[in-house]
């Protein structure tokens, strides 16, 4: 896949602010989740700074996206409704949500029920 095609063409939030939609120069779409963008935010404060600080967080069942903010011409940040904002999310961290994202969120459900958490 060439650099050109790995570039977003469009970003839609959706009405209720559950979803975010991304359509690829390569034509592939993707509708993603709040709830998984916000569990998997890339920010430290989910991350953390190696494998073993990452956190699970719980109770984002309904967590809506308030606003979406350009980041230079690589990214975005999106602003949740719970206050969250400290993700950048490069091209290729929405790519990768939406190819993987199934995987990404029975993951994150299999890391809940360990804890005794919920969604």
């Amino acid at each position: 896949m060439s650099d050109a095609e790995k570039w977003p063409v469009e970003l839609r939030l959706s009405s209720d602010g559950r979803t975010l939609a991304v359509a690829w120069a390569d034509g592939a779409r993707h509708d993603i989740s709040a709830e998984l963008l916000r569990v998997e935010s890339p920010s430290a404060e989910v991350q953390g700074h190696s494998p073993e600080q990452k956190t699970i967080v719980p109770g984002k069942r309904n967590v809506k996206i308030r606003d979406v903010q350009e980041v230079g011409s690589y990214a975005v940040r999106l602003v949740f409704d719970d206050g969250h904002d400290t993700g950048i999310y490069t091209w290729g961290a929405l790519r990768r949500f939406g190819e993987e994202g199934a995987q990404m969120f029975d993951d994150y459900e299999a890391a809940l029920n360990s804890l005794g958490l919920k969604r």
